[in-house]
């Protein structure tokens, strides 16, 4: 039997905050997270890609691990990304967030090597099997290189703490093919921002989102007009919010997404090599694309969320 869960609606992939001289600045991290769960948002997924999970030691991933438990105060659910070269690492790490309390892991595949379909799946059932907590498979072809095909998914389905499932490849169509093959089985997500309403049209419940830090009370209210069917509100909005949505798309997603958070006064641009800042004319056409969507800022419907600080 499958541990049961309530996740859904919109879960930011936390940034990691530093400081000047790039150290872990834990402080600013929580201050980020708080923010998010006071602006509405459904969850939050800590070291994940947008966390720059690759870049830190584990004792700081431990930090954000305790600091998140603390801030969230169970008012949200906490994931951790789970991004390590081997599995064994994978496995060590997965243990940590149970010692801390975390509420689940997001477990992507071992890094670096471009594992055959056979290999992913047993990386994914080893790491799954060693801890009792709910676990979120993450498949990023465009980024990880290995494509979590909805056959190694089904491959996965008796293991009972594989619970959900994160599809950032941009093919919507793999949550119907996964529903066909496996019914209800594994709660979906959608993990790449520019199609989250096409996503959550085919039965995504959940998203996984980089550019609802910046703006997390615009993504919630998207993610709800649309999971409610209420499309004619929701068109605007993502009209609205599309060009910044592609973002997340790009290899240095990171970088932009810290910088418009930046700009929206919830957190620091800065990020640890290899991700080096936006050279100076990306820099420019992404705050002239914040400045148009400032300008353009839209009421938002009435979808329930909590009054705005």
């Amino acid at each position: 039997m499958a541990a049961r869960i309530s996740w859904e609606g919109v879960f930011p992939a936390v940034t990691t905050q530093f400081h000047d001289d790039l150290s872990l600045d834990i402080d600013s991290t929580a201050k980020v997270m708080d923010n998010l769960i006071r602006d509405g948002v459904s969850g939050l997924i800590i070291c994940g890609s947008v966390g720059e999970n690759t870049s830190l030691e584990r004792s700081e991933k431990i930090q954000i691990m305790e600091a998140a438990k603390a801030v969230a105060k169970g008012r949200v659910p906490v994931l951790c990304g789970i991004a390590e070269f081997t599995t064994a690492f994978a496995v060590q790490t997965a243990k940590e967030a149970a010692r801390v309390g975390i509420d689940g892991i997001m477990v992507m595949p071992a890094l670096v090597y471009s594992s055959k379909p056979h290999e992913t799946a047993a990386h994914f059932r080893a790491v799954a099997k060693a801890t009792d907590l709910p676990v979120m498979l993450y498949n990023n072809p465009p980024i990880y290189k290995n494509d979590v095909t909805p056959d190694i998914l089904v491959s996965l389905a008796d293991v009972d703490t594989v619970v959900c499932f994160k599809d950032s490849s941009g093919d919507t169509r793999r949550f119907i093919d996964t529903r066909n093959m496996v019914g209800d089985r594994f709660v979906l997500f959608a993990g790449l921002d520019d199609v989250i309403v096409e996503s959550v049209a085919m039965g995504a419940v959940g998203w996984v989102s980089g550019m609802s830090n910046a703006f997390p009370r615009e993504g919630e209210t998207l993610f709800r007009l649309a999971k409610a069917g209420r499309f004619a509100e929701a068109m605007p909005l993502y009209e609205w919010f599309m060009p910044l949505l592609h973002l997340d798309a790009r290899p240095d997603l990171v970088q932009c997404i810290k910088l418009c958070e930046n700009i929206m006064g919830r957190g620091t641009a800065l990020t640890r090599p290899p991700r080096l800042a936006l050279l100076p004319h990306e820099k420019a056409e992404v705050e002239a694309m914040m400045a148009k969507a400032l300008a353009n800022r839209p009421l938002l419907p009435d979808v329930g969320l909590p009054a705005a600080a």
